[in-house]
């Protein structure tokens, strides 16, 4: 078995359900659902769709880069988005940091998220 390399955010959310911002295992690193927090764990953008989908791009950025990797490493990402006929503002910002890099991509609605002021929570996978 391929050693695992962890990094934590430090959101609350992490120790209590147990899991990491972001898995390396070989080639591949898997991030987990992302939101839009600051590093004292505070939600940046409330009400603004494309703010919160920026942070949250961002924060995954952060992640690969602890781990070695950047942006142009993503292969897929998914986006559950709590009201989607802000589909516009999500894909903007989205386009904005993949439009060179394309990856396979989801959007789905969800009924909410762990806080209400969330509204949107992005996964993705990269491969170096």
């Amino acid at each position: 078995m391929k050693p695992r390399q962890r990094i934590s955010s430090g959101v609350k959310w992490e120790s209590i359900v147990g899991y990491a911002r972001a898995v390396r295992v070989g080639d591949r690193i898997y991030v987990t659902g992302t939101t839009a927090t600051d590093e004292q764990g505070e939600i940046v953008g409330v009400g603004d769709a494309y703010a919160q989908t920026v942070q949250t791009i961002r924060n995954i950025e952060t992640a690969l880069m602890r781990l070695d990797a950047g942006l142009e490493h993503v292969v897929r990402t998914r986006m559950f988005v709590t009201d989607i006929s802000r589909w516009d503002e999500y894909g903007r910002a989205h386009g904005e940091f993949f439009r060179d890099i394309l990856p396979a991509t989801t959007m789905v609605e969800v009924a909410r998220l762990i806080d209400e002021r969330m509204l949107i929570e992005i996964e993705a996978d990269a491969e170096m």
